[in-house]
C-alpha cells in the first residue's frame, strides 16, 4: 500500500520498530486491533537494528550528519487543524546516538595488490637463499582464499598444503602399500617434513576483504542475550513466534581475573571438570548454589543481611576469594553494593536457567538481536498490521476539551484519526520532556582476528565479565560471537562490550578494557614485534566507539504527553531484554485491558480451510503447557533439579536451536 494513500483511522499507530513496539504492535494486530506501524529509518528494529558491515557505514555516516543538520521547523499541518484542536509537534532528529568513534586497524592495501605478491610467492623457487623470501611472501598473501599456501620439497617440486606428498598420489590414482605407508611413518618420525615444520601461515584479513565480506556480517547496536527461562523466551514460545528465528547456544562464560581470561564453571559438569579449584572449592561451590536455589526456604541464613550487600554475604560464606569472583560478576552478575536479596534471587535465576537448551543458560538468535523486532513485525503484518518505513508523523492532533490524542499528521500531510499513539523515545521533543534524568550506554563494536579464549574449536560463543578496572570504573561485559552466529565473516570474531557510561565517552570508557584483552596495531595493518605474537591477544581490525541515551529508568509522569499517548523508552544495559518485553505488557494492558496478552497464532498446518478438517494436528500449546509450565504447578523442583544437574558437556556447538512449546528444542544441525 502507497505511503500517502493509507486508510484515514486506525485503532492503534505506533511509531517506532524497536522491541517494545514491535511486541505492542503483534499483541494488538493479533487480537484484531487495526493497527498502523511507521518508522522514519529505512530499516526495522530502530535502536536495536543489526547491520551488514557495509549497511553500519551508511550509518554511521547518517548520524554524523544527522547531528551536523538542524531540526527543520514544518508547519504545514496547521490546516488539517479543525477547531477545538491543536497540534503537539514530534522531533524529527533522531538524538539517541552520539560520540561515534571509528578506527580501522586492518590493512588497507588492495585486494589486487595481495593477489600480486601471491602470485610472486609461487614463482620463487624454495632454496636455502630464499627461504626467508618464500617465507615474507607467504605471509604477505595469506589473505587470498582461492589459493592455498605452497611450499615446495626438497627437490624443487611444487607441492599443495601439509600432506603434499599424498596430495600427489592421490593425483596419481596410487594407493601406498602397506610398507610403503609403514616406511613414511619411520621417516615421518625420524626426520619431519618440510611441509610440518613449516606450519600454514594464517590468512591475513584486510580491510578491503572486510568491505568484499561485509554482506556476512550482522552487527547489533545493542548487545544481549536471552535467558532461557526469561521473559522474552517465554513470550516467543507463547505466542509461537519463535518459529520465525532460529537460536544457538552460548557455549562458554568467562571471566577476567588476575590479568588473564578464565572460563566459569557454573553447571554441575563444569565445576566437577573444572582444573581451575580444588576439591574443596568444588564441595563449597556447590554446596552454595544449591542453597541459592531454594534460598527462600531458608530464610535464617540470610535475613540478617537483608539490609547488608550481596558482597558482605558472600564473605560471611567461607568462600574463596576465587569462587566469591565467579558468583559475584559471571554468576549473580551483580555489582558488589546490591542488597543480599537481590544478589540471591540473580543466582537463582541464572541456575534455575541452566539445561533448558544447553550447558549455560543463555540463548543467542542467528544473524543477530535484530531479528527478534523483525519477527513481532512478521507477526503483526500476518494478523492484517500495515508497515511503512521511511515514513514518520510530523505532530499529533489533541482535542482541547479532553487532552487526548485523536489524530495524527503524517510527513504526507495525511490526516489519520486513531485511538492510542505508541511513540519510541526518540521522537519525543525536550518540550515534553520534565525531569527526564537520562542515563548513557558506552558501546564498542570490534571484528578481531580470533578469540579471547583459545579452544579446540573455532566456534564458541562467549560471555565475559571483566570487572572494573579502576575503582570506582564500570563492569564491562562482552559478548563474542563466531561466525557460525552468521554475524561476521569466516575467520573473525565479532566483539561486543557494553557498560553504563560514568562520564565521559564510550572510548574512554572501554579503551582501557580493549587494550587489556586485544592487542591494538600501532598502525594499519601493523604486525605485531617478535616474541609478542604468544603473549597478545586478539589483534583488533575495526572497531566503533559510540554513546546510546538510555531512558529505561524515566517514569511515565515525567512526559508532558496525554494519556492516551505511550512511551517506550530506549534499550537498558541488562543483559536481557525484561524491561522492554515488561513495558510492552504494561502498554498492552493499557490499550486493551480486557483482551490477552499475545495469544497463540495458530500453526499453519492447523488452519481450516473451507470447513475441511484440520491438515494436521500436532501437539498444541495447550497439551504441552503442563510441561512447559510445571514450575509454576508443583513442578518448581524440576526446575531445581535442573539447575542442580544442568546438563553435562555437549558437542552441540554447531548446532541451531528453536524453542518451541516443548521444554527441549530438536537441534537442526546448519552449514
Amino acid at each position: 500500500m502507497a505511503a500517502d494513500n493509507l486508510p484515514s483511522e486506525f485503532d492503534v499507530i505506533i511509531l517506532g520498530t524497536g522491541l517494545s513496539e514491535s511486541v505492542i504492535a503483534a499483541a494488538c494486530s493479533r487480537v484484531g486491533q487495526r493497527v498502523l506501524h511507521v518508522d522514519r529509518r529505512n530499516y526495522y528494529a530502530g535502536n536495536w537494528a543489526s547491520f551488514t558491515f557495509n549497511g553500519l557505514l551508511s550509518w554511521i555516516e547518517e548520524y554524523k550528519q544527522a547531528g551536523q543538520s538542524e531540526e527543520a521547523v514544518q508547519e504545514d499541518w496547521k490546516e488539517k487543524l479543525e477547531e477545538g484542536e491543536e497540534a503537539l509537534a514530534l522531533s524529527s532528529i533522531d538524538t539517541s546516538i552520539s560520540n561515534l568513534e571509528v578506527f580501522c586497524y586492518a590493512s588497507e592495501e588492495p585486494e589486487e595488490e595481495v593477489k600480486d605478491a601471491t602470485a610472486a610467492a609461487w614463482s620463487v623457487p624454495q632454496t636455502p637463499d630464499s627461504e626467508g623470501e618464500v617465507e615474507r611472501c607467504l605471509v604477505e598473501s595469506s589473505s587470498v582464499e582461492e589459493e592455498e599456501p605452497v611450499v615446495a620439497s626438497d627437490e624443487s617440486s611444487p607441492a599443495s598444503g601439509p600432506d603434499a606428498g599424498a596430495e600427489q598420489t592421490r593425483q596419481e590414482g596410487e594407493m601406498p602399500s602397506q610398507a610403503e605407508e609403514t616406511q613414511g611413518e619411520e621417516q615421518q618420525q625420524a626426520s619431519p617434513s618440510p611441509a610440518e615444520s613449516q606450519p600454514e601461515p594464517k590468512k591475513k584479513i584486510t580491510y578491503t576483504k572486510i568491505v568484499k565480506e561485509g554482506r556476512r556480517f550482522n552487527i547489533d547496536l545493542v548487545s544481549k542475550l536471552m535467558f532461557s527461562r526469561g521473559s522474552l523466551v517465554d513470550l516467543l514460545i507463547k505466542s509461537n513466534v519463535s518459529r520465525y528465528a532460529e537460536f544457538k547456544n552460548v557455549t562458554r562464560i568467562l571471566t577476567y581475573r588476575n590479568g588473564k581470561v578464565e572460563q566459569v564453571p557454573c553447571s554441575r559438569a563444569d565445576v566437577f571438570g573444572s582444573k581451575q579449584l580444588t576439591v574443596v572449592e568444588k564441595r563449597m561451590l556447590m554446596k552454595f548454589l544449591t542453597f541459592c536455589l531454594d534460598f527462600e526456604q531458608h530464610p535464617e541464613e540470610y535475613q540478617d543481611f537483608s539490609e547488608h550487600s550481596f558482597w558482605d554475604f558472600l564473605q560471611t560464606k567461607k568462600l574463596t576469594a576465587n569462587l566469591q569472583h565467579f558468583i559475584l560478576h559471571s554468576i549473580a552478575m551483580v555489582i558488589p553494593e546490591v542488597c543480599t536479596v537481590e544478589g540471591l534471587r540473580a543466582t537463582q535465576h541464572f541456575l534455575r536457567c541452566l539445561g533448558r537448551y544447553g550447558n549455560t543458560p543463555f540463548l543467542f538468535p542467528l544473524y543477530g538481536l535484530g531479528e527478534i523486532p523483525q519477527c513481532f513485525c512478521r507477526m503483526c503484518a500476518v494478523f492484517g498490521g500495515i508497515y511503512c518505513l521511511r515514513h514518520s508523523v510530523q505532530c499529533l492532533v489533541l482535542d482541547k476539551e479532553s487532552g487526548k490524542c485523536k489524530a495524527v499528521i503524517d510527513t504526507h500531510g495525511q490526516r489519520i484519526s486513531c485511538s492510542h499513539f505508541v511513540v519510541e523515545d526518540g521522537y519525543i521533543g525536550a518540550d515534553q520532556r520534565k525531569n527526564t534524568d537520562s542515563r548513557q550506554i558506552s558501546r564498542a563494536v570490534l571484528i578481531t582476528d580470533r578469540s579471547i579464549l583459545p579452544s579446540d574449536s573455532e566456534q564458541q560463543i562467549s560471555l565475559v565479565t571483566v570487572p572494573p578496572v579502576e575503582p570506582g570504573g564500570p563492569v564491562v561485559r562482552i559478548i563474542e560471537l563466531c561466525p557460525s552466529t552468521m554475524t561476521c565473516m569466516p575467520d573473525t570474531y565479532l566483539v561486543h562490550l557494553t557498560c553504563s557510561s560514568s562520564s565521559g565517552t564510550a572510548q574512554e570508557d572501554l579503551a582501557p578494557v580493549v587494550s587489556r584483552l586485544l592487542y591494538t596495531p600501532a598502525s594499519p595493518g601493523a604486525e605485531p614485534m617478535e616474541g609478542e605474537e604468544e603473549s597478545r591477544g586478539p589483534t583488533v581490525l575495526w572497531a566503533l566507539y559510540f554513546n546510546m541515551r538510555d531512558t529505561s529508568a524515566v517514569d511515565r509522569s515525567s512526559y508532558d504527553l496525554p494519556s492516551n499517548v505511550h512511551v517506550c523508552t530506549s534499550p537498558d544495559t541488562a543483559l536481557g531484554s525484561d524491561h522492554s518485553i515488561k513495558l510492552a505488557e504494561a502498554v498492552f494492558r493499557q490499550i486493551l485491558p480486557d483482551e490477552e496478552f499475545c495469544p497463540p497464532a495458530p500453526n499453519p498446518e492447523d488452519i481450516i480451510y473451507d470447513g475441511d478438517g484440520p491438515q494436521g494436528e500436532g501437539p498444541g500449546f495447550e497439551e504441552a503447557a503442563p510441561a512447559e509450565g510445571a514450575g509454576a504447578q508443583g513442578g518448581e523442583s524440576a526446575e531445581r533439579q535442573e539447575g542442580k544437574e544442568a546438563v553435562e558437556e555437549t558437542e552441540g556447538t554447531g548446532d541451531a536451536v528453536t524453542p518451541g512449546a516443548g521444554d527441549e528444542p530438536s537441534p537442526t544441525s546448519e552449514e
